[in-house]
């Protein structure tokens, strides 16, 4: 399998035969080993899954092949953008751009004070080595305590969890596919996600895998996803009642009498007695699932040598994200599945960021959201209050907003008004190198370089890996001698603030300002070669250079508890108060569940990646993916026909889409695919005129989020539908 590419500057191997290069795939979680091929002038003209890879094992997803579209695509920024005086943008030098986006910033905080400066982190910083290094030191140089990222929209309950449980945020077990003789995935679509706060790559082969050693796949979900296409059993279940499903499947182990829990786990007795109103038959009523297929699976998870439950997004971004989570580990941990070969494991990471202190243990704060009053976690507030926050008046408005890689008006909820709300600023800088729904409102656009031009290591997805492996990276294309890598905005960025805030970054700084400085002028590289040398594991970035193809196998997941766990004393509380308290009101919320009307639920494709590559060729073509899914049931009932245009209405918005008859969703559940709706004005982009789709988040609704978290509800949202009114012609 090869991709073409137009054209890639730099040079790679001798005058006149191609050479081939390791690199990794950084667009999503599974971080799949490449071989890339490249011509004398060094232009890539062929990429194929590394056969050497330990976890890939020479798996690719076809996002890949658009590396070098993104490398070459016309669309890309390369040059800083700056807002001139007739309110265009027009490209600027880096010093420049550094220079106003630092007055810019540093100014909204001296005449307001310093958390009127918002920042926003995408998805795409924890994909790349420099953003990690140094994207955190840079927000912590702004000294604003008004913190989002895209976590709040997609896995902060996973986190909640996982404090609570296990005294870390990021202590997230994931299923041993590679052992497991039962895998249940709850809202989870790994054969188009690769995996999601769980890196999998290669599920189709894991999957075959796991059947061939008589294993079985068991999916609920209110769509057939792929995932469920090759599950053994799939079971509908209506949106945002996964939290009736999965109490009764522990009220069931419970009264079993067969639980088997560690001996460092507490609170059983309280958790019996908190569980006992979740029957299957409230489960029935409430999802859909029938009550003795409810029974049968807590039975199967009783009964299996191994077994691992597992939930992500549709069991997250959904009114009770935290209950769906807390049930997932308890079903593991009940079953005795939990920490033991087979089951839902810990990894063992070359760089321990839990074990080294590096990330943040998390838990919540006293600062809550200045409008609603959203609790903050981890030092970040839930992104669905950011358009309030911009838009309300009054002490503690944001005034000012910084956002690297992400693009928060497509991505979180009631993006439209966010829309209306960024043109409001005083300032808005973007680390970005396109310009999408967000960025077009940018004062100062400073863009990195691309994934195919830097050094890479994973830090944060080997945390969640299904085997232990350590793979360094090398970039594979030089950078453009005017270009900037992430990491080094970060570094400009940082030097030209302390600047504009009247402080020299030579004189009269702060020990712990001089120790930010210093972390920012550390190439990431170096970074990351102190923390593998002190890692207790022998490694350096010259061991894992010289360590070949693949890099390093670590071996398979190993039991690491109660001495992994960070709780003060070393022990498991599954009788949390901050679920066992919320259990009455999620009792009465899903008595009331199961009425008319249509929810609304995302849907994903192995082709699309959030809310970028969808100007890369390679991954568009093809047949159109944009449409509304509707049971053919639901569009008889509203007396409309498969391709029909239809309004889709939400308390919040409205948009128009085609439908297309499915009966891949269950009655009463409609599908629209993330990360659509380009054709907003100021949106450059080649194929923003001609791809279609609409914003699901034009539907979503910002005022609605998981109340134990704060995350953002994206599934189960309450819409109408009607014929579309008559296109004028």
């Amino acid at each position: 399998m090869t991709a073409t590419t137009t054209r890639s500057t730099g040079s790679a191997g001798s005058a006149g035969s191609a050479t081939t290069r390791r690199a990794a795939c950084t667009l999503c979680e599974a971080m799949c080993g490449l071989v890339v091929t490249q011509d004398p002038s060094g232009a890539v003209t062929g990429i194929r899954g590394d056969d050497t890879d330990p976890l890939s094992r020479g798996h690719l997803c076809p996002k890949a092949f658009a590396l070098p579209q993104v490398q070459d695509d016309p669309d890309r920024l390369r040059r800083p953008l700056v807002r001139g005086a007739d309110g265009e943008l027009h490209e600027a030098t880096w010093d420049e751009a550094f220079r106003r986006a630092a007055e810019l910033l540093a100014g909204v905080q001296r005449e307001h004070g310093d958390d009127a400066l918002a920042v926003y982190l995408g998805n795409p910083n924890v994909h790349s080595l420099g953003a990690l290094t140094h994207h955190p030191t840079l927000v912590r140089l702004l000294r604003t305590r008004t913190r989002f990222s895209a976590t709040s929209v997609d896995q902060l309950p996973h986190h909640v969890v996982a404090h609570a449980l296990y005294g870390h945020q990021f202590l997230l077990p994931v299923p041993d596919i590679d052992r497991t003789d039962l895998l249940v995935l709850v809202g989870h679509n790994p054969m188009a996600s690769n995996g999601s706060l769980w890196t999998v790559p290669d599920f189709p082969g894991r999957r075959r895998e796991l059947a061939s050693r008589g294993g079985r796949l068991v999916v609920l979900d209110p769509r057939r996803t792929e995932t469920a296409k090759v599950a053994d059993a799939h079971h509908f279940v209506r949106p945002g009642s996964d939290a009736a499903v999965l109490l009764a499947l522990v009220r069931e182990v419970l009264a079993s009498g067969r639980a088997r829990p560690a001996a460092w786990a507490d609170g059983l007795d309280a958790v019996r007695a908190a569980v006992e109103p979740f029957t299957p038959e409230l489960a029935e009523r409430a999802s859909g699932m029938p009550a003795e297929a409810v029974r049968a699976l807590a039975g199967k998870l009783l009964d299996a040598r191994s077994a691992a439950v597992h939930g992500r997004m549709g069991a997250s971004t959904q009114a009770h994200g935290v209950v769906c989570q807390w049930a997932v580990q308890l079903l593991n941990l009940l079953t005795g599945n939990l920490d033991r070969p087979g089951g839902t494991m810990f990894t063992t990471p070359a760089v321990d960021l839990v074990g080294r202190g590096v990330l943040s243990p998390g838990g919540f704060s006293r600062r809550r959201t200045r409008v609603r009053g959203l609790p903050g976690f981890g030092g970040e507030l839930p992104v669905s209050a950011l358009a309030e926050e911009i838009a309300t008046p009054g002490e503690g408005q944001v005034r000012a907003l910084l956002t690297i890689a992400g693009n928060p008006v497509s991505s979180t909820p009631g993006g439209h008004r966010l829309d209306e709300a960024l043109g409001s600023l005083d300032a808005l800088v973007c680390v970005d190198f396109y310009l999408n729904e967000t960025t077009r409102h940018a004062d100062v656009v400073l863009p990195p370089t691309g994934p195919l031009e830097r050094d890479h290591y994973d830090l944060v997805f080997h945390l969640l890996a299904v085997r232990d492996t350590a793979r360094f990276t090398p970039a594979v294309l030089p950078k453009d001698p005017d270009g900037r890598h992430d990491w080094e905005i970060a570094r400009d960025l940082g030097l030209a603030y302390l600047r504009a805030r009247g402080t020299s970054p030579r004189r009269r700084l702060s020990r712990a300002s001089l120790a930010l400085e210093a972390r920012l002028r550390t190439s990431p590289t170096r970074q990351l070669d102190v923390l593998l040398r002190t890692g207790g594991a022998g490694l350096s970035v010259r061991r894992l250079r010289a360590a070949g193809p693949g890099g390093l196998d670590l071996g398979p997941l190993r039991p690491r508890l109660p001495g992994r766990l960070r709780t003060r004393d070393r022990r498991v509380d599954l009788a949390t108060p901050l679920v066992l308290d919320a259990l009455p009101g999620v009792l009465a919320a899903l008595e009331d569940a199961g009425g008319a009307g249509l929810l609304l639920v995302g849907r994903r494709h192995q082709r699309d990646n959030n809310s970028w590559l969808h100007n890369a060729a390679v991954l568009t073509k093809g047949r159109p993916r944009h449409a509304l899914l509707v049971h053919p049931d639901d569009l008889a009932a509203h007396g409309l026909a498969d391709g029909d245009r239809v309004r889709v209405a939400s308390a919040v918005g409205e948009v128009v889409v085609e439908a297309a008859a499915s009966t891949d969703v269950m009655r009463g559940v409609v599908s629209l695919p993330h990360g659509y709706g380009h054709a907003r004005d100021g949106v450059r982009m080649r194929t923003a005129t001609t791809l279609p789709g609409v914003s699901v988040n034009d539907l979503t609704d910002p005022g609605v989020v998981d109340p134990l978290s704060g995350n953002a509800v994206l599934n189960g949202v309450p819409v109408t539908l009607a014929p579309a009114p008559a296109t004028p012609q």
